[in-house]
């Protein structure tokens, strides 16, 4: 089997594993947010990677963790994550008839909510974007085609989170799946186009605000 082929294979592996293991965890245990996403999340989402990229003996930059490209990265998520920073002001306009950005935030700061984004960013875009979308683009050599696939994927991996964890159906979940495929799509875009996963962990830093801001 070649090199490829066998980590195109490992990168399927990897979402059906997240989408069973994860699941699984947030739908039967549930501990403080700071514990899962700093502590939790890490263990789950990247100790694989880890593993698969050493087994097939590949760099960090294999994953897009790499110095090159630093500036450019910055300015693509910037430009695209002003996209998502609008729409997280529309979306949270509709819903409560004005501007609350405390809503949903509950009694946590809002640069203790920040933090905890850029970690959870730090994860979920090696493990997705570093690592599975990195592959599957390498194997099909078709970069929107390995796009719409992992985000797709992308969406399918949120999706029973989304329906038994936070309890979405109907429009919500309809609204919500959406923003997050449309996120995976801009998320591998910048990825594409700077080689650098510092894009995507910044535009996810700036993207999960609208979903924050919308349950």
């Amino acid at each position: 089997m070649s090199k490829k082929r066998l980590a195109f294979r490992d990168a399927i592996f990897f979402v059906c594993y997240l989408l069973l293991v994860w699941s699984f965890y947030r739908i039967y245990f549930s501990l403080p947010l700071g514990i899962e996403e700093l502590l939790i999340k890490p263990v789950v989402w990247l100790l694989p990677v880890v593993y698969f990229v050493k087994r097939t003996k590949e760099r960090p930059a294999s994953l897009g963790i790499t110095t090159k490209n630093l500036f450019p990265s910055v300015y693509f998520a910037l430009a695209l994550g002003a996209v998502f920073a609008i729409e997280a002001i529309a979306i949270n306009f509709v819903k409560y008839g004005g501007i609350n950005f405390s809503a949903n935030l509950g009694q946590e700061m809002i640069i203790y909510s920040l933090g905890v984004s850029l970690v959870t960013a730090v994860s979920e875009e090696v493990a997705f974007r570093g690592f599975v979308f990195n592959r599957v683009w390498q194997f099909l050599k078709n970069e929107r085609f390995a796009n719409l696939l992992t985000s797709l994927l992308w969406g399918v991996v949120h999706l029973p989170v989304a329906m038994l964890v936070l309890g979405l159906g109907g429009s919500a979940l309809t609204t919500y799946l959406l923003l997050v495929v449309l996120f995976g799509i801009g998320s591998a875009f910048v990825f594409a186009r700077t080689g650098n996963i510092i894009s995507p962990i910044l535009l996810h830093v700036l993207w999960q605000w609208p979903i924050i801001l919308f349950r």
